[in-house]
């Protein structure tokens, strides 16, 4: 409204009321912006589409990864919107450096360091073991796999561990599976002495193809912690929510609950 309509003393009034109600209009519309719900950016949380917890696939033919459940609870109390997504190891490991892919439950790995927060804590743990028939000797260190003749299953890294594997001055000779049934397949023939597994999916195989006189010892214990990418609006602040909410949950009997 130009001044000049407030310059004669009979358009006092109305000038006053016009402040009053532009007034009004300002403290209405920023409790509207104060008020209006949070719209959160939707996080896709991108997981390995070769398992370290289950050989049992979804409706989609993906692994039907426990975490999946575990995620569902954590973006739900957040009121965060998520959908998962799998892809091989190193495509994950790319889209979560460049931001494509904003979540995912992972042991930690130094390629991702520069690019996302960790959480301070593990939400859980994978078990790495080796399977053994019942009279060979146990195997529960690295330095006791030196000189040894393992399976290892195709397609895992192990955390690292593949790289002592193939370190030749560890004289390992290893032998690759296809498949987890098929290793212990190998293994009861009497392909090689001990079978380095992750604990989830070699129970199951165990469960459905029982095998007699094979035990087993704990080799690593690898924590997984919550990934979230840097590039994810106020990813700190989201992060320290998330950690809060995880310390707050039974994380193993949602994660046994899986499926149910």
């Amino acid at each position: 409204m130009p001044t000049s309509i407030c310059l004669m003393p009979s358009d006092a009034l109305f000038c006053r009321a016009l402040q009053w109600k532009t007034a009004l209009f300002a403290l209405v519309t920023l409790a509207l912006v104060l008020t209006a719900p949070v719209h959160a950016t939707e996080i896709e949380y991108g997981s390995p589409d070769q398992s370290v917890w289950t050989t049992k696939l979804n409706e989609r033919g993906e692994p039907d990864n426990p975490l999946l459940s575990l995620a569902n609870v954590l973006f739900a109390k957040a009121n965060i919107p998520w959908h998962g997504k799998t892809y091989p190891a190193a495509r994950l490991f790319k889209y979560l450096q460049d931001g494509t892919t904003q979540f995912s439950m992972l042991v930690k790995a130094p390629t991702l360091q520069a690019c996302c927060l960790w959480s301070k804590n593990p939400v859980t743990a994978a078990e790495i073991r080796v399977y053994r028939l019942g009279n060979t000797v146990p195997v529960k260190t690295l330095e006791e796999m030196i000189g040894k003749n393992v399976i290892t299953i195709r397609g895992y890294s192990y955390g690292g561990l593949r790289t002592f594997i193939a370190d030749e001055k560890n004289r390992i000779q290893n032998n690759d599976s296809p498949s987890h049934a098929a290793a212990f397949r190998m293994l009861t023939s009497g392909r090689a002495d001990y079978l380095i597994d992750y604990a989830g999916p070699a129970a199951e195989v165990l469960v459905s193809d029982p095998a007699v006189g094979i035990r087993s010892d704990l080799l690593l214990r690898q924590d997984v912690h919550l990934v979230l990418s840097k590039s994810y609006p106020d990813a700190a602040t989201v992060m320290a929510r998330l950690e809060n909410i995880a310390a707050s949950l039974d994380i193993p009997a949602i994660l046994k609950a899986h499926g149910k």
